[in-house]
């Protein structure tokens, strides 16, 4: 299996510094981050690292949940997969606290039931879910109506 890499050039302190994140593996851009911005309710054109969290678990669990359908019978046809990653505080430090998986998706061959046992299972056999299992990961799972 690859590996894949990315990096970040960083200059000043925490709180006047700031830095460029570079997607280095598939090279398709390079992001700027900031530690005030990081923690402002308006990310203000940077990224963070719970954006860029949240970007990987969304798509690995959107992987992940195709193959469970696949494994119960069904083929999805639509999947919308959004993860909500919250930084709080714990012990007096920055600490990712939450992420809340939300799906949606159209799929032929299975009920709202199978729907949800197959988000359950993607959910915990994700390997991004598994990398974040110190992290209270909550999942709402729906077929559209």
């Amino acid at each position: 299996m690859p590996t894949r890499s990315a990096r970040t050039a960083w200059n000043g302190s925490l709180m006047e510094g700031s830095g460029q994140v570079e997607l280095s593996s598939s090279k398709v851009g390079t992001y700027e981050v900031s530690f005030p911005k990081r923690t402002a309710e308006e990310a203000d054109g940077t990224t963070s690292p719970e954006e860029l969290i949240a970007a990987a678990h969304s798509a690995c669990f959107a992987m992940a949940l195709s193959s469970e359908i696949g494994k119960a019978g069904g083929t999805p046809q639509a999947l919308e997969v959004s993860a909500a990653v919250t930084l709080g505080q714990k012990d007096g430090a920055p600490t990712i606290t939450t992420i809340k998986l939300t799906v949606r998706g159209e799929v032929d061959g299975l009920d709202a039931a199978g729907f949800e046992k197959a988000a359950q299972a993607a959910k915990v056999g994700c390997p991004v879910s598994k990398a974040l299992a110190a992290v209270d990961i909550s999942l709402d799972a729906a077929l559209d109506s």
